[in-house]
């Protein structure tokens, strides 16, 4: 799957649980940056492949085995130095997605990611 706005957005919101009322054990809150997402944990389950898909999309550097991890703020660009989002929001979305499927950790804890870049965290997929 390419790695576009578009993409992260739809499945995003088809991950979120709709109009109904999920019992605890069919949902998992994720704590991203700024937000707390709860999603439908058989929807993310569902779009797992998906996700790493546009996870590998990333640069390499964010890989845990060749970089070791980078800045959120370098999220909006893709392996070949396209610009695929100009949106933290969307880049956030996908933030979420990748942590929600364990794809994605924070190397550094919170309390240090006022040392950081922007303050923003550096993320890990991980191989």
């Amino acid at each position: 799957m390419k790695l576009t706005a578009s993409n992260v957005v739809n499945i995003f919101q088809d991950c979120l649980p709709k109009n109904e009322s999920l019992p605890e054990d069919k949902t998992i809150e994720v704590e991203g940056i700024v937000t707390t997402a709860l999603f439908n944990k058989e929807k993310l389950a569902e779009h797992k492949n998906e996700i790493c898909s546009l996870l590998a999309e990333l640069p390499e550097s964010f890989q845990k085995s060749k970089g070791g991890g980078m800045s959120f703020l370098n999220m909006c660009m893709d392996k070949d130095g396209n610009l695929w989002t100009g949106e933290q929001r969307t880049m956030h979305f996908l933030l979420l997605l990748g942590l929600g499927v364990g794809k994605i950790t924070y190397p550094l804890p919170q309390a240090m990611w006022t040392a950081l870049p922007g303050g923003m965290p550096y993320i890990t997929i991980e191989d």
